[in-house]
């Protein structure tokens, strides 16, 4: 680097050194069990430099030794993984039919899983904080309790969620212009940690690029599927937001303006032909549509899917329609490798995929759909649950690591 002279300028000690403790930390996230002699050869750092940030990462409890392995050519070499057993990232989800909250290890490794009904779609905005925040309080605690210290908190909504977390609208939540960071940061006593607020499918897409097994694809989409469909969107390697973070509306295309009304109050959009109420008006017609109950009317459907019953056979072929149609647009425009269909889609994947997959061929430019794959989640309900806690461990990676 150099100055506006032309001369050299030193480059901040601090800023290098935090940029190669991040360089070790993805590196064992990937290769470990592995040697300091193995992170020199594959990342270019000379071996006392390595060996000075591996003593720090000790140091900070991020990274352990587990003994000397004979197996490999040369000299025994002390192996080493990620630690960070006093360290955990919590991740919430408030949707319309439950809430959820997940806690990671630096690792990955879950440390708690819950899922509680919730009723988000009658509760206004006040007491459902109160529930997410009672939610949260009791994971921070049982990380506590765990002699934890907690990284960060991220909550995700399905909405619309600007840079400061206040969330513009959320149709089935009936939420407007609702600041929920600040109000989570009032409730939970302004921690020292980060508490952030994002869309739900954002941080589903982000869960499954570090935990599915796509390999960590470069370009990928994730359809949250539930009373709304929102799509989280990795174009390129980095999550698309667009200029407020109102990027992946997929639920809001409009395909069909005969079709009908939707919860943003147009009709014919993606979400009102192919969302979850639509599904289960189409296959189960005399049904009552409720977020309570979308549970046990997608196990009645997958039920009658698989005895072969022929009316809930068709109802999912035409969802499945709707739906390709739906990610045609996208694979036109981005042309993702995957599009995984996630939430109660999962469970319906198998009916729904064949359709989706045949409409985005016919109505895609490129040939065969561009390459694009509709595929199944990896993850179960909690996905964004889970991707809100590995915000924690991403800021990590990139370098913001916990203080001594």
């Amino acid at each position: 680097m150099f100055t506006k002279d032309g001369g050299p300028q030193r480059s901040d000690f601090a800023d290098v050194r935090a940029t190669n403790l991040a360089v070790v930390l993805r590196h064992l996230r990937s290769n470990a069990p592995c040697s300091r002699a193995d992170i020199a050869g594959t990342t270019g750092l000379n071996k006392a430099t390595v060996s000075s940030l591996v003593t720090d990462l000790i140091e900070r409890r991020l990274v352990r030794e587990v003994g000397m392995t004979e197996n490999r050519i040369g000299r025994p070499a002390m192996m080493l993984v990620l630690d960070g057993s006093p360290y955990a990232a919590i991740g919430l989800e408030v949707n319309s039919d439950y809430l959820t909250a997940v806690a990671l290890d630096l690792s990955g490794e879950r440390l708690l899983s819950w899922r509680r009904s919730f009723t988000g779609a009658s509760t206004a905005p006040g007491p459902a904080i109160a529930s997410l925040a009672a939610l949260a309080k009791r994971a921070i605690a049982k990380m506590a309790h765990e002699q934890r210290r907690v990284l960060g908190l991220t909550v995700g909504v399905p909405g619309l969620v600007d840079p400061d977390g206040v969330v513009e609208l959320a149709p089935h939540l009936g939420w407007h212009r609702v600041d929920l960071r600040k109000s989570l940061l009032s409730a939970l006593q302004e921690p020292a940690y980060p508490v952030l607020v994002e869309n739900d499918a954002n941080l589903a897409v982000l869960a499954e690029q570090r935990f599915g097994g796509q390999g960590g694809a470069a370009n990928l989409v994730y359809l949250s599927g539930g009373a709304g469909i929102g799509a989280g969107i990795i174009c390129d390697g980095r999550l698309l937001r667009g200029g407020r973070g109102f990027a992946g509306e997929f639920g809001h295309l409009p395909i069909d303006d005969t079709g009908p009304p939707c919860a943003c109050g147009r009709r014919g959009c993606v979400e009102s032909l192919a969302g979850l109420g639509a599904v289960i008006r189409r296959a189960l017609p005399e049904a009552v549509v409720s977020p309570t109950e979308f549970g046990p009317h997608v196990d009645e459907i997958h039920r009658l899917a698989k005895a072969g019953d022929p009316h809930v056979l068709a109802a999912l072929a035409t969802t499945g329609r709707y739906l390709g149609h739906g990610i045609s647009m996208l694979t036109n425009l981005i042309n993702p490798e995957f599009v995984a269909l996630g939430g109660y889609f999962t469970v319906l994947a198998p009916w729904l995929i064949p359709e989706a997959s045949q409409e985005l061929v016919a109505r895609s430019v490129a040939g065969a759909g561009g390459g694009t794959q509709i595929i199944v989640s990896a993850l179960d309900a909690s996905a964004a649950a889970a991707g809100g806690a590995a915000q924690a461990l991403d800021a990590i990676d990139a370098g913001a690591l916990p203080t001594l």
